[in-house]
């Protein structure tokens, strides 16, 4: 992949037409449009299916967790949007098991999401989960990669370990934060060029593009971030 086609820009907005704004200013600087719930909820299936028709990669971050019937069947009226990622809670086998039904044998690919970046292990311990976060994702990581999913989501503070690990397994990384920068609601972030050298594959990217003054500026100079990382790897 080119260095562009590893960022993953978060549409975080509320309307259709300021998302549409976003795309028509960002173009081919980034490699795959991300659709959170608030997006999804105002419309956002059918920019989907209008972004996947022009040829661009969609990832729908609609994080499923239901009843194994509930998660099949969502499953499968996404993959017929073309949508190139969906997520879905890796909490348990049943959940991801369901979702690969659903995907049959349809293009998309099922990222299980590990913890949430913005919990930190207090959080965890208010859950009444006892496990570090990095001993939680690898778990989740583990139950994902064995149900057959293409990969995981995970914070950049445990991509390393995770690498270590995980063969031919995409891991997808949030949390992205430029040196220097507010980290905002975020618990564990990184760099860019830390979670590429963390051997992150996909880099989950909001805010710090999305309210640039030039969003496709702000990209490019991400995308120079994460050539020089992979040069010096």
């Amino acid at each position: 992949m080119s260095p562009k086609d590893r960022i993953i820009v978060a549409l975080d907005v509320p309307h259709l037409d300021e998302a549409r704004a976003l795309i028509d200013k960002l173009g081919d600087s980034v490699g795959v449009y991300k659709l959170g719930l608030e997006l999804i909820y105002a419309g956002g299936l059918a920019l989907a299916e209008e972004l996947a028709k022009d040829g661009h990669r969609v990832f729908l971050d609609a994080k499923l967790l239901d009843i194994e019937a509930t998660v099949e069947r969502a499953t499968a009226a996404i993959a017929k949007t073309g949508a190139h990622f969906v997520t879905v809670h890796a909490t348990d086998r049943k959940t991801l098991d369901a979702a690969v039904r659903g995907r049959g044998d349809s293009a998309l690919k099922l990222l299980g999401v590990t913890v949430l970046t913005n919990l930190d292990r207090a959080d965890l311990s208010e859950q009444g989960i006892e496990m570090p976060p990095l001993a939680l994702v690898q778990e989740r990581a583990r139950l994902s990669q064995d149900a057959g999913f293409d990969g995981i989501v995970a914070s950049g503070k445990e991509a390393a370990a995770l690498r270590e690990r995980l063969r031919n397994f995409l891991i997808v990384t949030p949390g992205i934060r430029q040196a220097g920068t507010d980290v905002q609601d975020q618990a564990r972030v990184v760099t860019p060029a830390d979670a590429v050298g963390a051997g992150a594959d996909y880099l989950v990217i909001g805010r710090p593009i999305t309210r640039a003054k030039d969003p496709r500026a702000a990209a490019e100079t991400i995308a120079q971030e994460i050539a020089a990382a992979l040069s010096s790897s």
